[in-house]
């Protein structure tokens, strides 16, 4: 941490009302590539979330009030200092959440990436006029910010998560309060810290740092005075919220699980397929919700790119992220890595055969080795649940149906790929895979512009794009009488 330049962003306690909350009680924040304590930071809990609550309904008025040209200044501020501090910003991602450096600069790029975009897309919020069909009255449609914004977001990208939810938020004129993951709560603080330097009002922004998820998220659901909660996490929890959202039919935006498949017909660039699956995969040692989680190959090119892609695997270098050259960093926890061998295990006991990998790394604990497996078939464990680790399985398929029956065969619906050629193919592949988001001959598919979300149970809502204001916007109906004389 002694090389961060500027010391102002290590910050250890809740920001609440533009003010920075320290207690007597405190957890550790630690690194998991080396479990070397990082910082002790002050323990928030429930008095603390409904302090943040208030202080955000207090500021909504005056910031809904604003000019949007004006709070679009303030996030551009924003944008800025989170750039000129892209360094130190990334710096601090990697030590308490291990990913590469390289990896998080590009977070911190992205997430920036959502506060410039939503500074510009806050100030198009139009409304229509709708003919009436009475001739003394007049219809019109506005939109308004929905009022105070809960979030929880996840420790795989501490800043990113918070940045796509928050900027919408502010941009469309709500205020916001974020419980960051336990694990990784120095980056939203460092965010804090940048958005008070960029003048955003206090209550505007706020972020609770605490350790009982349970209490925290009971009080962002069930307060009357949060207008609308957004969680990014497992389904599991994201049911488990909804229902308590329920209580006050709050406005709900939900980013959860996935089980992507990643589809490599026998007219695909096999060479472009491999890049493309090495990306999605090995992406924060496989833990992202959108990463490739079943690979299906058909018959006549398996042996082509498994070789191929197993090559690949073997070249991806490991340890941790701090340090040059490296590809995959540390995996969250050593539960992390416990939960992933067993679901190796499981697999390899019902027949996948182990193709590389498959041990913990010697770099470290929190390390697991890149791994293939191969003959996989659908009802093993790799391919029934989301890994959330460095973990490739292989399944081979015949037909285009078969394997469409296969990748849809889930409850999970936020991202699928598939690489072919054919123009035909393509469209019939892309409208019948039932997911919010589909890769054709791309392995990284976020983008600020693009609505990111998912169907089934992965998910309700989009965030980023043009799209992304509507789950922070109440639509209003303003009907006129009286016109005609």
């Amino acid at each position: 941490m002694q090389k961060i330049k500027q010391s102002a962003l290590l910050k250890t306690s809740s920001y609440i009302n533009g003010q920075w909350h320290a207690s007597d009680v405190t957890f550790t924040v630690s690194n998991p590539a080396t479990n070397e304590v990082l910082a002790q930071v002050s323990d928030a809990g429930e008095n603390d979330a409904k302090l943040a609550i208030q202080a955000a309904k207090k500021a909504f008025r005056a910031w809904a009030d604003m000019a949007a040209h004006e709070r679009a200044k303030l996030l551009r501020n924003w944008f800025n200092l989170m750039m000129e501090h892209q360094d130190d910003l990334a710096r601090i991602l990697t030590l308490e959440q291990g990913k590469p450096l390289a990896e998080a600069q590009g977070e911190i790029a992205y997430g920036a990436g959502f506060i410039e975009w939503f500074a510009e897309e806050g100030k198009r919020v139009y409304g229509d006029t709708i003919p009436s069909l009475s001739a003394d009255q007049k219809i019109l449609v506005i939109k308004q910010a929905v009022g105070v914004v809960a979030a929880i977001t996840p420790w795989n990208f501490p800043n990113a998560m918070i940045a796509r939810k928050a900027a919408a938020a502010l941009a469309a004129g709500c205020t916001f309060v974020v419980r960051p993951a336990a694990q990784t709560p120095l980056s939203a603080l460092a965010m804090a810290e940048l958005a008070e330097q960029a003048g955003i009002p206090a209550g505007v922004f706020n972020v609770v740092v605490g350790q009982d998820a349970r209490a925290i998220g009971e009080v962002f659901t069930t307060d009357t005075d949060v207008a609308k909660f957004t969680f990014t996490g497992s389904t599991a929890v994201g049911k488990s919220l909804i229902k308590q959202c329920a209580s006050t039919v709050k406005k709900v935006s939900m980013e959860l699980g996935g089980n992507a498949p990643f589809i490599v017909f026998n007219d695909a660039d096999i060479a472009e397929a491999v890049k493309g699956a090495i990306n999605s995969k090995y992406r924060n040692a496989g833990q992202t919700c959108v990463c490739t989680n079943r690979i299906f190959v058909q018959k006549e090119v398996l042996a082509s790119f498994t070789e191929q892609f197993t090559s690949a695997v073997n070249n991806l270098h490991v340890g941790n992220g701090i340090n040059d050259n490296i590809q995959i960093g540390p995996m969250i926890s050593t539960e992390a890595v416990d939960n992933v061998a067993k679901l190796v295990e499981k697999s390899i006991q019902q027949g996948a055969i182990l193709h590389a990998g498959g041990k913990r790394h010697q770099a470290g604990r929190n390390f697991f080795q890149p791994t293939i497996l191969t003959q996989v078939t659908p009802d093993m464990p790799v391919a029934r649940n989301e890994v959330f680790g460095p973990v490739s399985p292989i399944i081979a398929f015949e037909s285009e149906s078969d394997v469409i029956a296969m990748a849809n065969d889930t409850e999970y619906g936020l991202a699928a790929y598939f690489y072919a050629r054919d123009i035909g193919r393509v469209w019939r592949v892309a409208q019948a895979l039932e997911y919010g988001m589909v890769g054709i001959n791309e392995g990284l598919i976020s983008n600020v512009a693009a609505p990111f979300g998912g169907v089934k149970q992965s998910g309700s809502g989009r965030e980023g794009s043009k799209y992304g204001l509507d789950d922070y916007l109440a639509i209003k109906y303003l009907c006129m009488g009286g016109i005609k004389d």
